[in-house]
């Protein structure tokens, strides 16, 4: 049993006012060099015999992806129950299948899997450790009439709306990261980051330069091209006074670019920033394409996996206790109670290195599946 896929439209929801965004246009946003909505389309475009894409701007630069376009029925921009409304009026099959335009991991196999028990025409809905999500899902044209009254009643909520239908979930939850969608440009920039980011973290005076002194040249020698990013906490300069460089940039030059046979530096000021940069833009100033890890060091309270260094002679606290991005302890003590990460030598940058290159590794594996 089953629904047959060449019996649905697939649909791509990209008619929201994208508030969170500023503004822009969710779908038209760059993501990996491409439109946002590029990524979709070369993941679902595969899975269904016809596509179309709902929006209510820009509407020649959606047309100029070769699919058709069509626009919710009114201008109140009501949320993707309003799209789902329009797409069901305006395609010839008797069912459709809607993906958003920010889920550009969305699942190779969604539409197999959610036609593949097909027994009813009811909607059916992916669902991910239990929690539906409800603009990947199943619409029978069927549905259309009570969808319609439920607009028309000024209700936007889809979950509402499904439980109503007594909706079917099927269950996705081996994919949950195939449903991270992206909702702010701070989003955006950091999915320009491609390659793993790991932090060393720790009080200061426990080691961390020292521990990254041992481990950057052993993880050369292992043939890992390694990015570094340092978090200083006070003032500092990297130029020389008395060089033209220094002089021009202190005459008012926000931003010098010194080049040479051996290497080339950017200097930027940034007079008007308050408060610690954001570790998200700084990664986007590095070539990820020549790179395999980027090391942080400090950045404490970035959101990123991190190693941290612990040295019970500076009587501080563990910070992993607190902090669950913390994926390892380097310490020079093997006596650290209540611990639910792995311990690693701080004494043995070669055990570190190993663990750094299996992680590295285990990314790879992660990101491609």
């Amino acid at each position: 049993m089953g629904l047959d896929s060449h019996h649905i439209t697939g649909i791509i929801l990209a008619g929201g006012r994208a508030s969170r965004m500023g503004g822009k246009d969710k779908g038209l946003m760059t993501y990996h060099g491409k439109p946002l909505i590029t990524h979709v389309i070369a993941r679902f475009a595969a899975q269904v015999p016809q596509l179309a894409i709902n929006a209510n701007r820009h509407v020649p630069d959606y047309q100029a992806f070769g699919f058709p376009v069509f626009t919710d029925r009114d201008n109140r921009f009501a949320g993707p129950l309003a799209g789902v409304a329009a797409a069901l009026a305006y395609v010839k099959s008797e069912w459709i299948l809607t993906v958003p335009t920010d889920a550009p991991q969305l699942p190779p196999d969604l539409v197999a899997r959610l036609c593949q028990n097909v027994t009813t025409t009811r909607i059916h809905v992916a669902s991910c450790n239990g929690a539906w999500q409800p603009v990947f899902a199943l619409w029978p044209r069927a549905c259309l009439p009570a969808l319609e009254a439920f607009l028309a009643s000024d209700k936007r909520a889809a979950h509402e709306f499904l439980r109503e239908q007594q909706a079917i979930g099927v269950d996705f939850s081996d994919q949950p990261r195939a449903f991270a969608n992206i909702n702010t440009p701070e989003q955006i920039q950091a999915a320009a980051v491609l390659c793993p980011v790991l932090g060393i973290v720790g009080w200061s005076g426990s080691g961390k330069t020292t521990l990254l002194k041992q481990l950057i040249p052993l993880l050369d020698q292992a043939g890992m091209r390694i990015g570094l990013i340092k978090h200083a906490h006070h003032q500092f300069d990297i130029d020389i006074p008395g060089k033209d460089s220094y002089e021009l940039r202190k005459a008012g030059a926000s931003q010098v670019l010194v080049t040479s046979q051996a290497r080339w530096a950017l200097m930027t000021e940034t007079p008007r920033h308050h408060g610690d940069p954001s570790l998200t833009e700084m990664l986007t100033h590095l070539d990820h394409a020549q790179l395999d890890l980027i090391l942080v060091e400090g950045f404490k309270h970035a959101h990123l996996a991190k190693i941290e260094v612990h040295r019970p002679a500076l009587d501080k606290p563990v910070l992993c206790r607190d902090d669950t991005d913390i994926i390892a302890v380097a310490s020079d003590t093997p006596n650290l109670p209540n611990m639910t990460v792995p311990r690693l030598d701080l004494n043995n940058p070669v055990q570190i290195t190993g663990f750094i290159r299996k992680w590295v590794l285990d990314q790879s594996h992660t990101t491609s599946a």
